[in-house]
């Protein structure tokens, strides 16, 4: 038998900031009332060990370039994995001024490059690693985030179409592809995204998100299901991580943005650094800010 667990599934109300009525966002907001709550993933004490030993290999043994920059590279991720970006931007480039064409260090730079919103430096990042490996899928997905979220959501489309033909039942890809192609043509983005839903398995927990999208399972219902075939603590940190950041992107399609900034603030409470959705809850919320405040400001 698996070990069972307590889920924090309690009755929140949760106040939108500055909401103004109590028409279509209230509702949105009601339904947010029954939210199933994780506790933050802590971190991982093997990551604080392996950290200690890299760093330790790192200063002390005597050991190639090459060696060193794959070490470089390798605790990099492990500084991602635990929301220590900083530090690992500072690892990636030290990996490639001794190893220049370490095609992962460049996709990562590019995504850190993205969450700072220093979207050409993204791009030419990406552009590297796809120039070092054409194949490389992730590469595709990740520039395709960068162009979405830097205002070109044309060709964004392009490379989350690439992204999704090497594997068509991914949900995920299927998402993100309908991110971009609604932000061009709404109605056409619904009817493809209906069309290459059927490649996808009815057992695939994250077909109710595509299901959601196209308005055939209500939030109410998406919400009741997030813990089913939950087993763990950490099975369930991971799910809410990638509901509350799709909620959080279908209340700003709905036109429902103070409902959006709380979902994202959810994804962001897992404390799942290493998923995309997390990575994103927190600029999605940057970019929100600065929309207010670029309203806010006089006009000379």
């Amino acid at each position: 038998m698996k070990p069972l667990f307590k889920l924090a599934a309690i009755s929140l109300i949760i106040l939108t900031q500055g909401c103004t009525s109590l028409g279509n966002e209230g509702k949105q907001s009601a339904t947010m009332g029954q939210l199933v709550i994780a506790e933050p993933m802590p971190v991982n004490y093997k990551s604080e060990i392996a950290l200690a030993r890299l760093t330790e290999v790192i200063q002390r043994a005597e050991i190639t370039d090459l060696q060193k920059a794959q070490l470089y590279y390798d605790r990099g991720v492990i500084f991602d994995s635990v929301g220590l970006r900083s530090l690992a931007r500072l690892d990636f480039n030290r990996a490639l001024r001794l190893k220049p064409d370490l095609v992962d260090a460049y996709n990562f730079l590019g995504i850190h490059f993205t969450q700072l919103q220093e979207f050409n430096q993204a791009y030419d990042s990406f552009d590297s690693a796809l120039d070092l490996a054409p194949e490389h899928d992730y590469a595709y997905l990740n520039r395709g985030i960068a162009l979405y979220y830097g205002g070109r959501p044309g060709l964004a489309k392009d490379d989350f179409a690439t992204f999704h033909q090497k594997q068509t039942n991914d949900p995920y890809r299927l998402i993100w592809l309908y991110l971009a192609e609604q932000k061009v043509d709404q109605e056409k983005a619904l009817a493809n995204l209906k069309a290459k839903a059927d490649l996808i398995h009815d057992d695939t927990w994250a077909k109710q998100i595509i299901y959601l999208y196209l308005d055939e399972l209500p939030q109410s219902q998406f919400i009741d299901q997030l813990t089913d075939n939950i087993q763990s603590n950490k099975e369930l940190t991971d799910r809410l991580c990638e509901a509350y950041f799709y909620l959080g992107k279908y209340s700003q399609i709905h036109g429902h943005p103070n409902v959006a900034a709380n979902y994202f603030k959810l994804a962001l409470s897992t404390n799942v650094y290493e998923f995309v959705e997390h990575r994103y809850a927190k600029l999605e919320l940057e970019l929100m800010r600065e929309k207010i405040a670029g309203k806010a400001a006089p006009v000379n």
